[in-house]
């Protein structure tokens, strides 16, 4: 991408090629929209544990540590070792780890549990943003990794064979939802529409019931945009994606807009609401000071300023806000301890906070906040972080107006985020401090809403009628698990070097 520099790219591994296989990450991987933070203390203090500890059980259970790795007595030594370095935040036992037969009781126990994922991504076929292949390429050259020196390198693993067995056979996702990101430069939109809804269709068509749904993504600076959206319900969308912040793959060529335009998005909500979809998904956030310096008119679309009065204009339409604004990504000045140190001293997170805050100061109950990136990103850097962050958006917005997504594949197969999420509790002194609720149990009112509920009614999916539990796909799954899952515990993207 061009916000990320010669010089960043030097500095840069593919994530693929992290020699560790964790069952979760143990290090931050971007997609490519930030640069990434350099593995921290407590980060190297995870992994070190982990293999400590991946050594040891898997010596006694008789199997690879790689073997190990891949299953959910693994997964819960992840956790266990999160605990161990950063506190106890996640509701695990050292039984799960040392216990193959209970950690996979413990995941059958969640298998009839739904998650709807809101915010997933693939890239097209003839995708020319080859940005690491290049990188993979240079990785080679410079002599950190001689096989990738030579020959042709590939980013299927980014394409949609591989999301569809990480996204629906290697985690408990039972409904995903393709998200898109739109260009300036046509062939570099991630996927197209007619791609998006053609592969919604061939999922669904193969399982024998309503696996996939997708977005519709529009620009407002593209030609022809209001008879797009007029025509639209031919696809079906479930519903409208589009970037204030203009082309977020080409930001120097942005043109970036304002969702409480009157003059340019008002007629559009007529018209999506005329086609029978009211729900609208804004990426906002992920954009740290770094990347302001680059580009400093952006800034003001990327926050979420002009979320409160399209919200209050228009009460028919669901303002879905991807990432809930969360801005502290990457680059100088937004490292994750700067990130927690911003909530330790003010009890506030830039500009998670200010969405959160919508509904009290303005008076409307139709705003809600994503968790893709925001959740993965904290998770394995800060998780009090993540706490916190929960803590507010629901207390803030509802435990009722809170949408899981995960930004899958970019980060690997999302069960680790799931597994995290489930585990999760905000700390007593968090609570207490702060006036927040406990999440609760993984299978509670709050998390089941987050995980699947919320999504269900916003995207109007109902599971009893569009969900067929026992469908080819679950069949698959059976008999993929049956014989042996292979989940790759690959990220993919960018990663830093040392």
């Amino acid at each position: 991408m061009p916000h990320i520099s010669d010089e960043e790219l030097v500095q840069l591994i593919p994530a693929e090629e992290l020699s560790f296989r964790s069952p979760l990450p143990t290090q931050i991987v971007s997609s490519a929209e930030y640069f990434p933070e350099k593995q921290t203390a407590k980060q190297k203090q995870v992994e070190v544990r982990l293999k400590e500890l991946g050594n040891q059980m898997s010596s006694k259970l008789g199997m690879s540590r790689r073997k190990f790795f891949q299953s959910a007595a693994g997964m819960a030594a992840g956790y266990l070792v999160m605990n161990e370095v950063y506190g106890g935040l996640f509701d695990v036992s050292a039984a799960e780890a040392a216990t193959p037969e209970l950690a996979d009781e413990r995941r059958a126990a969640f298998a009839h549990q739904y998650v709807f994922d809101g915010h997933t991504h693939f890239l097209r076929d003839d995708t020319r943003l080859t940005n690491l292949l290049n990188m993979r390429k240079a990785v080679g050259k410079a002599g950190w990794n001689n096989a990738l020196a030579d020959g042709d390198q590939s980013i299927e693993s980014l394409k949609f064979a591989n999301y569809f067995k990480e996204i629906y056979l290697d985690s408990d996702t039972a409904i995903g939802t393709i998200s898109n990101s739109p260009s300036e430069i046509e062939a570099d939109w991630f996927i197209t529409n007619d791609m998006a809804f053609k592969a919604r269709d061939k999922v669904n068509a193969f399982a024998g019931s309503e696996r996939m749904m997708a977005h519709y993504t529009f620009d407002p600076h593209e030609p022809g945009w209001l008879e797009g959206i007029e025509h639209a319900p031919a696809f079906k969308p479930s519903g409208w994606k589009g970037y204030t912040i203009g082309d977020n793959t080409n930001k120097n060529l942005a043109k970036p807009w304002r969702l409480d335009d009157e003059k340019l998005m008002y007629p559009a909500y007529e018209r999506m609401l005329k086609a029978g979809v009211n729900a609208i998904c804004i990426h906002k956030g992920l954009f740290p000071p770094s990347l302001e310096a680059q580009y400093p008119n952006l800034a003001r679309y990327a926050d979420v300023s002009d979320v409160a009065q399209a919200a209050k204009d228009w009460p028919q339409m669901n303002f879905l806000i991807f990432h809930s604004g969360y801005r502290h990504v990457g680059g100088q000045g937004a490292s994750p301890e700067v990130a927690m140190a911003e909530w330790e001293k003010t009890g506030r997170s830039s500009w998670v906070s200010d969405l959160a805050e919508i509904p009290e100061k303005h008076g409307v109950n139709n705003v809600y906040g994503d968790l893709g990136q925001i959740f993965a990103y904290t998770a394995v850097a800060q998780p009090r972080l993540a706490a916190a962050l929960m803590g507010t958006l629901i207390r803030g917005l509802g435990a009722d107006k809170i949408l899981w997504g995960t930004d899958a594949v970019w980060t690997g197969s999302p069960q680790w985020q799931i597994e995290g999420f489930r585990r999760l509790e905000i700390p007593e002194d968090m609570q207490k401090k702060h006036g927040f609720k406990p999440l609760g149990a993984a299978d509670g009112a709050v998390k089941r809403a987050i995980l699947a509920e919320n999504g269900f009614r916003v995207f109007n999916y109902d599971p009893a009628k569009q969900l067929d539990r026992g469908d080819k796909l679950a069949q698959i799954k059976t008999d993929y698990v049956r014989n042996g899952p292979s989940p790759s515990n690959l990220r993919y993207g960018y990663a830093r070097r040392g």
